[in-house]
């Protein structure tokens, strides 16, 4: 009998008695795991959560499983993959802060190494220890220096690439570099690479082919682990010319349009509540039709390309999909998706300042064509700003870079057989939570303070099994607290004090009832004194706990 046939026997027993890891021991089975992870996707950009760009194939993944309407992550790439992958919150994990954007006093500080340290062991070195054959392919950005690499941190075969960002082309041209000679970091297992593969045509599609490989390869007796970290929707925002021209005035009517449409959806959907009404402009917002007539030309363009990079992603997904349904291992497959963050509505001047990044704004300005015939090919440079970012998350306030819910509320689902098809959970869950549920699926023990003899932290998210069971309420006394980039948060159920710099914030702590308030529009904190102090009480312990350096410098994040 196939995996498939036994959990769809046992799961409801599973979840009640002895949990779906138990059984998957008893059962001497387990399962395939593939995770896949967007780079900077808005909470409605598929059409399952909202989106209007065709995503049939992730949609059909959504729907088969459950839907996560409050899943979060960290505001920012890195950090969130280190938790994604140890369990541990990124203070304990090296990427306190992202290693581009470390401040002077953190330089040094424990959890602050701009990397993964030996304080932490990622899924796939536990999954790797149980059995499994592991693969990763995509963007790493957990560090390049030995002892950090996907080859050092459990991976059997790697394909990636080591930075933040890069040309989504084969040009190998990196998206920031103080070197104006400089090249993408890429490796394939312990090789570096100073050239990328002749069939390398565009980053979703290779990564896809690459992955494709390493599970055709491996020995078919052994359940795999995968992890496919798209760079896409990340910038630049480049895509195939053909894929950008399907989106040709799809966007002409602009991100106003687009913003009231998406929260309609959304609400029908049940992603977010029918009395959701969006959240604040970002600063550098400007209504649509205030717009010059060039830039609205030049914003619908930058519009099209995300699209089609959406497009892209889910195509080439669609393509590994079909692969493991033809060789029979989809049914045996536990498929997690999610976004590292919310979507990026920086502008180039907050993403590189000149005053503090002048040798990459530089390189940035002198290795790029910045012209509107060029917007999406090859050596272009294109971030699509604040007002589509809006509408990439209608219901939120702000993007990347901010401990907003605009920012950590990410689109995020499950699917596996015997799961509650259709079945869209509000239930509060955190990137944290995605390790130990994985390693609870897979039978595998969380390690407890020490791996192979070396001392670890130990995990600090919660399996979402027992959440996801039918039965069970989506209504959850979230209790959560973090800190990126200087921005800090602290909430407890449906309370959520958020502290920031001006212009973002106040420079004090403020207070938010998201039940009433998603769009953190209406800051309670001189109303609730005590339910604000009570909320900074738990952030001071938090940040004791897992050693938070605030950063003695702001950068344009």
């Amino acid at each position: 009998m196939t995996l498939s046939a036994k959990l769809r026997l046992t799961l409801g027993t599973a979840l009640a008695t002895l949990g779906l890891a138990a059984a998957a021991q008893a059962q001497g089975d387990r399962p395939n795991i593939l995770l896949i992870v967007a780079d900077d996707m808005g909470m409605a950009d598929l059409g399952s959560f909202g989106g209007e760009i065709p995503t049939p194939n992730l949609d059909r993944i959504a729907e088969g499983g459950a839907r996560l309407t409050n899943f979060h992550a960290s505001a920012v790439c890195s950090p969130t993959r280190a938790m994604l992958l140890t369990g541990v919150d990124n203070h304990l994990a090296g990427l306190g802060n992202m290693a581009e954007e470390m401040a002077p006093n953190q330089e040094g500080q424990p959890g602050y190494e701009g990397r993964l340290n030996d304080r932490v062991v990622t899924i796939a070195s536990v999954l790797g220890e149980a059995g499994y054959d592991t693969f990763m392919t995509g963007k790493w950005h957990l560090g390049a220096v030995e002892g950090s690499r996907p080859f050092e941190r459990g991976f059997d075969r790697s394909f990636a690439m080591l930075s933040g960002g890069a040309s989504h082309f084969a040009d190998m041209r990196p998206a920031y570099s103080p070197d104006p000679e400089g090249k993408a970091p890429y490796m394939e297992d312990d090789r570096t690479l100073t050239e990328l593969p002749a069939e390398f045509d565009y980053s979703s599609q290779f990564f896809v082919d690459r992955m494709i490989d390493y599970i055709g390869e491996a020995d078919g007796d052994r359940p795999f682990f995968a992890y496919l970290a798209f760079t896409a929707p990340h910038w630049p925002l480049q895509a195939p010319a053909a894929t950008i021209e399907k989106y040709r005035g799809r966007y002409d009517a602009g991100y106003d349009a687009l913003f009231a449409e998406r929260l309609d959806r959304q609400k029908r959907l049940g992603i977010v509540p029918e009395t959701a009404t969006g959240g604040r402009p970002p600063l550098k917002y400007v209504p649509w039709a205030e717009l010059p007539e060039a830039e609205r030309k030049t914003q619908s363009r930058a519009m099209e390309i995300y699209a089609a990079m959406v497009d892209e992603m889910d195509a080439n997904t669609g393509r590994l999909i079909d692969a493991l349904e033809a060789s029979g291992e989809l049914d045996d497959t536990v498929i997690v998706f999610l976004s590292d963050n919310g979507p990026e509505g920086h502008d180039l001047d907050e993403t590189w300042p000149r005053d503090l990044f002048p040798e990459i704004r530089r390189n940035v300005e002198e290795r790029h064509d910045f012209s509107y015939e060029n917007m999406g090919a090859e050596r272009s440079y294109v971030l699509y700003g604040p007002g589509w970012a809006r509408a990439a998350s209608p219901a939120l306030s702000l993007f990347k870079g901010f401990p907003t819910e605009g920012g950590t509320r990410v689109p995020a689902f499950l699917s596996f057989e015997g799961i509650e098809a259709g079945r869209i959970s509000d239930r509060y869950t955190s990137v944290n939570d995605i390790a130990p549920t994985l390693l609870e699926l897979a039978g595998v023990a969380m390690p407890d303070g020490s791996f192979n003899g070396r001392p670890v932290e130990t995990m600090q998210g919660t399996s979402l099994l027992g959440s996801l069971a039918a039965d069970t309420a989506d209504e959850s006394p979230a209790t959560d607290a973090g800190e990126i980039l200087g921005k800090s948060y602290v909430r407890d159920g449906a309370w959520k004090a958020l502290r920031m710099s001006e212009p973002y914030g106040t420079g004090a702590w403020q207070l938010f009832n998201l039940t009433d308030d998603l769009g953190e529009t209406n800051d309670l904190a001189a109303a609730h004194p005590d339910t604000l102090s009570a909320l900074v009480s738990r952030w001071d312990d938090y940040a004791t706990q897992v050693g938070v350096v605030m950063p003695n410098w702001a950068s344009g994040y």
